[in-house]
């Protein structure tokens, strides 16, 4: 058929017919020439060698596109065959098949099977031993191409390559006189690097060998005979092995000096060749803080945006710059389209992708911090570290450059860019592989500080960031940036500068505030002076990670203010990648340490307010009020009507929000949507999805002003709901269930909001529509849509006005119930929460006087609820913890009916040994916690057999268990307040549990300060006040035959446990969630009824027991009086 094709072609047939062979067609040349190949048998003669040398030429000459049809068995066996036919004693054709080893596997990304890998790796190393040493880089280039994504099947050849008198070893070592071959040895080591995930990574000795000998070629100077080139291509090298062996996730860098001195490389790296910038770094950097001793305060900076640190000379360029980009519609995202002035190069950015030596691993590879860019092209341009981009391996005979294509300057300015960016990428593995408060002892090694009044800014990344002309390097440096400030809240948390500071040394809390400052200030410098959208991305990115983790209650205002007004402008930037980071922006702004009066102000802003500040900055934006304008249909009319009308724009954020979710794109911004659905009328999702959680940040901090918009956002939800994208579904219901949690907030009982300023819960028909569709969404297939719902609707069970009806219960009951039997814990995890919930709103309902809710609630469903309970109780903790809370609310709101019932009595002892077997397990403490926590609300249920069933033994043994002998004392206060719960004396079963229960208090008192962890010594004073609660709670229940057994107690230990009630009495003022009374009042009125209680029992006649007890506690009130002053004393004598 192809030879039909071609033939009609030949003879003028329409073309039209084969415009494009089959793959088969494709590889019909190679195919051809194998063929040839094989058929030679080994021959030693003038002829022989040379018909060996055409076929390797035509085999090199040959066209490989994309989709060429050619097997990678076929390569592999090829190769083979050309190495039986080519003797060692050849060089020229040892050179020759070098290269075709190296071209055939780069130009078909071929990995070589295990079997043949085996002969072909024996050949070349054999041949790297005996073949002259002119051959040897390409022989090098040979090895690098068959070991690449192969280093875990050569294991065998790794003492030939890696050991002491390795090959590589040897050829990479500095006394190699020919820099070419060293540089090809350094790349062979860097592939063998390269871990695959499901493979055996390289052996311990050897990663550690390679790391030293990159890092040794790193620190090394350039050598006089050494090209410019040649050496970066031999730091990209060096760079590449380095991330290989980070990225494979076994290399863990333990040793301060080995850390430090890789830090240093990299620090020194990633400035190489930058313009005007030649620094010196020691050869280990050491984690030091901040400078502890300045002779001079903080300089407060009046300097204002316009004083950059670039020459004013080149402000022109700039701007011709942008024009020039501007009448290109920027089609075009290349490194030369957003160089900077520092060094404006054509054409420096235009390297081909797929030649992976020169290629730095622009992957950043593991960050996934993608680059943003226009449409999909954008997205292609994200790398990992295995993908097409970082594949090649190029030699530097293969280059990307002519003489005509800029000279060589161009060349060699190319190349150092990429050097800097490997070692950023190689930075970034080495943060990922590093824990954060290792990292953050060489935080003023990379990051900047406000300098001194006079001196020079200190080197840090964001010199990079300002100064490189490179947008793709900027854009790296960011990341890194990026990836230091994550999760930095805890380090930063200690910034303060909310008053002057005018002492001899600053404080380090004063020198951290100073740079998270100038962090804010350089990074709105690149904001306005960056005309590369990715790098743009990146910034913006960047900002949202500073802000999300800076302290700014402890800092002075007017940080956020800038951030603010010069970030609006971008929410109508041409790309819609700028346009999504810039709500990600926003949202972190108005959720960091929310609410902050700061912010409040900002949000209260007239919509027009900053947009001018750096609009020059931005030459594609809509006027100031595009988000007013109005939507036609009834959606705003009826929103018109129910809010509130203002003086003022309450929130333009909030506007801008829903314009963006519900109003169809706008023509002038929708040119670079990626992510929008081929045809829709709507702004692409992931604008709407950044909006969408930005009206859930403001809800959850800022519920006064969502407040007004609430029947706008109803809409808004009821519209998402409605959608057929699960993630727009997910984020409209998070956004509901946010402005439930804030509606709740309003009507606590310790809620500050004014009565005649909360919202009226009332339901309407639309709220009752938005319930019915989130009722219907608990079906929906997607697991994350189904697991927002079922936290909404446990939520929404809470609201008073919904809580009360019967049916929207039992209907939500059902809904959790069924997502707890979904596959996904996400989904299980939130529906047990859900159901804890929900049975908080039936105890609610149980203690109000109206007792018709527990008669109506279906016996049938109590059933199914605790059933359910019982198997979640099995599931991981986080769905455990949850459940259990369940089953002890569960069992708190049985009816006398229900227990009487057969069907019930077998459900209730499984569920009463689920919760004992939960109490003692080795369990998540969070899980024993709420565990003790259900026992104690099954105690609160009077119509359940307590004291007399045989249960009631096996859950005081396993409390009493834990008050005395658990780690986390938070678990012992709640194990020691359920045993304080039950009202009555026979519900303490018989004299020996009474006594087990009274001496296991006894001895939890006397270990309440028995720890070795620090941080659970702080909850030691609660759990003392606890346990004294429950002995007195005892004492006011004791019996005449349990006397006996307190006053042995107290014979041993009175004075322990005197000590311990007398501070009881004497404590704080402040209630602690366990229910312990909060005056001094209440305490002793405890102490007065328990001595009356005891006064009252009929001891036998002889028993000295009463007198005893009797005598100890009023010794304890004689001495609380004499020391609490007059006026408790007063108050003793009145009550007596």
């Amino acid at each position: 058929m192809a030879a039909a094709q071609v033939a009609a072609s030949l003879t003028g047939g329409p073309p039209q017919e084969a415009p494009r062979e089959s793959p088969l067609g494709q590889g019909r040349g190679f195919r051809c020439l194998s063929a040839r190949l094989c058929a030679l048998h080994p021959d030693d003669s003038s002829s022989g060698r040379t018909e060996i040398h055409l076929l390797f030429d035509q085999l090199i000459s040959e066209s490989y596109g994309e989709g060429s049809g050619v097997a990678p068995e076929d390569v592999s066996t090829l190769l083979v065959q050309a190495c039986r036919l080519v003797p060692l004693s050849q060089n020229h054709l040892v050179s020759k098949l070098s290269q075709l080893i190296h071209h055939l596997l780069n130009t078909l990304q071929v990995i070589v099977d295990e079997q043949n890998l085996d002969f072909l790796l024996a050949y070349t190393i054999s041949a790297i031993q005996q073949c002259s040493s002119w051959t040897h880089m390409q022989i090098l280039q040979a090895l690098a191409a068959l070991v690449y994504c192969n280093g875990s099947k050569c294991q065998k050849y790794l003492p030939d390559l890696l050991g002491k008198s390795g090959l590589l070893m040897k050829l990479s070592d500095l006394a190699q006189s020919d820099p070419e071959v060293r540089r090809a040895a350094i790349h062979c080591m860097a592939n063998l690097c390269l871990s695959v995930p499901g493979q055996p990574y390289l052996e311990e000795p050897y990663r550690n060998i390679c790391f030293q000998a990159f890092l040794t070629t790193l620190q090394t100077p350039k050598s006089s005979d050494m090209d410019d080139i040649t050496f970066c291509m031999l730091l990209q090298n060096s760079l590449k092995g380095i991330q290989s062996l980070l990225n494979g996730g076994k290399m863990k860098l333990t040793q301060t000096d080995e850390l430090g001195a890789l830090l240093a490389v990299l620090k020194k790296t990633m400035f190489h060749g930058l313009p005007g910038l030649n620094i010196e770094m020691p050869m280990v950097l050491y984690p030091t803080p901040l400078p502890q001793y300045d002779g001079r305060p903080p300089v407060k900076l009046q300097q204002t945006e316009s004083s950059t640190s670039r020459p004013a000379v080149n402000k022109k360029k700039k701007s011709k710059v942008k024009a020039k980009k501007i009448q290109q519609g920027e089609e075009e995202e290349e490194e030369s389209s957003g160089e900077r002035e520092v060094a404006p190069v054509p054409g420096s950015g235009r390297l081909n992708p797929h030649k992976g030596d020169t290629q730095c691993p622009s992957s950043l590879g593991v960050q996934s911090l993608p680059l943003a860019g226009s449409g999909a092209a954008g997205k292609d341009r994200v790398s990992s570290s295995f993908s097409s981009s970082s594949w090649k391996r190029v030699s530097s005979s293969e280059s990307d450059y002519s003489d005509a294509e800029g000279g060589m300057q161009s060349k060699v300015r190319s190349y150092q860019a990429k050097v800097r960016q490997g070692a950023l990428a190689c930075f970034l593995s080495t943060i990922k592989s590093i824990e954060k408060k290792v990292l953050y002892g060489y935080w003023s090694a990379f990051v900047p500080d406000t300098p001194e009044l006079g001196s020079p800014q200190s080197v840090s990344l964001m010199t990079l960031t300002l100064k490189d002309p490179s947008p793709k390097t900027r854009a790296c440096a960011l990341q890194v940036l990026s990836a230091i400030l994550e999760g930095s809240k805890q380090f930063l948390s200690v910034a303060e500068d909310t008053s002057d500071h005018r002492r001899a040394f600053t404080p380090f809390s004063v020198m951290i505030a100073s740079s998270i400052k100038e962090l804010h200030r350089c990074l709105l410098l690149a904001l306005v002076a960056e005309s590369s959208s990715q790098t743009l991305t990146q910034i913006i990115k960047c900002l949202a990670n500073l802000v999300s983790n800076s302290p700014y209650n402890r800092l002075k205002l007017s940080l956020l203010t800038k951030v603010w007004n010069q970030i609006k402008p971008y929410i109508r930037h041409k790309d819609v990648n700028v346009r999504v980071c810039s709500l990600t922006l926003l949202g972190a702004i108005v959720s960091t340490h929310a609410p902050l009066p700061e912010v409040q102000l900002l949000l209260q802003q007239p919509c027009s307010s900053g947009l001018s500040n750096s609009s020059s900055a931005t030459p594609h934006l809509s006027p100031p009020d595009w988000w007013k304008k109005a939507p036609s249909g009834p959606f705003l009319e009826e929103a018109a009507i129910s809010s509130p009308k203002v003086s003022s724009e309450p929130c333009w954020l909030i506007r801008l929000c829903i314009s963006i979710v519900v109003l169809p794109k706008e023509d002038s911004c929708s040119g670079s949507d990626a992510g929008s659905a081929g045809g829709s009328v709507y702004e692409p999702f992931p604008l709407r999805l950044e909006a969408l959680q930005v009206l859930a940040h403001l809800a959850r901090g800022y519920f006064s002003m969502t407040q007004v918009y609430l029947m706008e956002l109803g809409e808004v939800i009821y519209k998402c709901l409605g959608e057929a994208d699960p993630s727009v579904q997910l984020h409209g219901a998070k956004l509901l269930e946010e402005l439930g949690t804030g509606l709740i907030q309003q009507y606590k009982p310790d809620s500050c909001v004014a009565p005649d300023q909360r919202v009226p819960v009332t339901l309407s028909d639309r709220q009752i529509l938005c319930i019915t569709v989130l009722l219907g969404l608990n079906d929906s297939k997607n697991r994350l849509v189904k697991a927002a719902t079922s936290r909404a609707l446990g939520v929404y069970v809470l609201f008073p006005c919904l809580r009360q009806d019967v049916i929207f219960v039992a209907d939500t009951a059902n809904a959790i119930l069924m997502s707890l039997q979904d596959k996904s814990v996400n989904v299980r995890a939130k529906a047990a929460w859900s159901l804890g919930n929900l049975t908080d709103t039936l105890i609610v309902n149980m203690e109000t006087p109206d007792p018709s809710f527990q008669e109506e609630f279906s016996g049938l469903l109590l059933l199914k609820m605790l059933q359910s309970a019982i198997e979640a109780s099995k599931d991981k903790d986080k769905v455990k913890s949850n459940a259990v809370r369940s089953l002890g609310n569960l069992l708190h709101f049985l009816r006398p009916s229900h227990i009487e019932k057969p069907i019930f009595a077998e459900i209730i002892e499984e569920a009463i040994q689920t919760l004992i077997s939960t109490v003692l397990i080795e369990a998540a403490m969070k899980v024993r916690w709420n565990a003790c926590y259900a026992m104690g609300n099954v105690f609160k249920n009077p119509a359940l057999p307590l004291g007399t069933a045989p249960w009631t033994s096996q859950a005081y043994n396993a409390l009493t268990s834990v008050v005395t002998s658990c780690k986390n004392f938070k678990v012992r206060i709640r194990s020691a307040a359920a045993l304080s719960i039950p009202g009555k004396r026979e519900h303490y079963g018989s004299v020996d549990q009474y006594a087990q229960i009274w001496n296991a208090l006894v001895t939890a008192l006397q270990k309440s300060e028995d720890t070795t962890d620090f941080l659970e010594f702080k909850y030691s004073t609660s759990l003392r006040t606890q346990i004294c609660q429950a002995l007195i709670h005892l004492l006011s229940l004791a019996g005449a035959s349990d006397l006996s057994c307190i006053r042995e107690t107290l014979d041993l230990n009175g004075n322990m446990v005197q000590s311990y009630i007398l501070q009881f009495l004497k404590s704080g003022t402040e209630r602690d969630d366990t229910g312990a009374p909060h005056s001094p009042q209440e305490r002793d009125q405890m102490v007065r009824t328990a001595l009356e209680h005891i006064s009252s029992v009929q001891a036998p006649a002889g028993d000295t027991a009463r007198k005893a007890i009797m005598g100890f506690l009023e010794e304890i009130l004689t001495i609380y009086l004499d020391s609490s002053g007059p006026q408790v004393a007063l108050l003793g004598l009145t009550d007596r």
